[in-house]
C-alpha cells in the first residue's frame, strides 16, 4: 500500500509540474503576443538584436574551436609528442588531423563498444570511412589487422578502413592488409609524421581533366 501511495504521489507531483509548465508557456506567449500587437517596431528591433547576438555568438565559437583544433594540431606534429600521448589523445590528433585534410563529420567512438573504430568520418564524393588508431611504439601485428578488417567486413560494411599507426606493421600484418578485400589505407610511422605536416593527403586525388584539343599532357 505504502508503495502504491507512494507512486501516486509522485504522479501527482508530475501531473502538477506539466500544468504549471503549461500555465508558464500560455502566460509568456499571450504576454508576447500582446507585446508585438502593440509595439511592433520594438518587437523587430529586438528580435534583430537577438539574431545577431545569437549569430555573433555561434560564429566566436567556432573560431575558438578552429584556433583551438589548430594549436592542438600543431603540439603535436613531431613524432616525440605523439609518443607521449596517451590512446584517448592519439585518436583525438588523428581526428583533428582528418577534420583539417578536408573529412567532414569526423566523429570520435573510441571506448568499450566501439567495435573495432575509433573514428568514423565521410568525404564529399568519397564516402564512408572507418579508423582504427593505434599508438604504439613498437609493431601492430597481423591480429591487429585481421580484427579491423572483420569490422569492415561486418559492422562497418562499405566503409573505406583507415589504419593509422605511430609504430610500423609486422610482415605479416603487411600481408593481411595487402589481401584485403576491403578498401584499406595504411598509415605507418613514416607516413605518419609527413601526414601531421601536411606534406600529403589521405583523401583521393581528384579525376584528372580530360585534354582538350590543342592542350598538352
Amino acid at each position: 500500500m505504502a508503495r502504491r501511495r507512494n507512486g501516486r504521489k509522485r504522479k501527482g507531483r508530475g501531473e502538477e509540474l506539466w500544468l504549471l509548465v503549461a500555465v508558464v508557456v500560455v502566460v509568456v506567449g499571450v504576454a508576447l503576443w500582446r507585446f508585438v500587437s502593440a509595439y511592433p517596431g520594438w518587437a523587430i528591433a529586438i528580435a534583430v538584436v537577438l539574431l545577431a547576438v545569437t549569430g555573433g555568438g555561434l560564429y566566436l565559437r567556432h573560431r575558438i574551436i578552429e584556433a583551438d583544433r589548430r594549436r592542438f594540431l600543431a603540439a603535436n606534429t613531431e613524432l616525440e609528442r605523439v609518443d607521449r600521448l596517451t590512446g584517448p589523445q592519439f585518436e583525438r590528433l588523428i581526428a583533428e588531423r582528418l577534420h583539417s585534410d578536408g573529412f567532414r563529420q569526423v566523429a570520435r567512438r573510441g571506448g568499450t563498444g566501439d567495435g573495432g573504430v575509433d573514428i568514423t568520418a565521410n568525404a564529399f564524393g568519397h564516402g564512408r570511412y572507418a579508423v582504427q588508431c593505434k599508438r604504439y611504439r613498437g609493431t601492430v601485428g597481423a591480429p591487429e589487422v585481421r580484427n579491423f578488417l572483420g569490422a569492415l567486413a561486418n559492422a562497418f560494411s562499405g566503409h573505406t578502413g583507415i589504419l593509422v599507426t605511430s609504430g610500423t606493421l609486422t610482415r605479416q600484418a603487411k600481408a593481411e592488409a595487402a589481401a584485403a578485400r576491403q578498401p584499406l589505407i595504411i598509415v605507418e610511422r613514416d607516413e605518419l609524421a609527413d601526414w601531421l605536416l601536411g606534406g600529403m593527403t589521405l583523401l583521393p586525388a581528384p579525376p584528372r581533366r580530360p585534354l582538350t584539343e590543342g592542350e598538352f599532357a
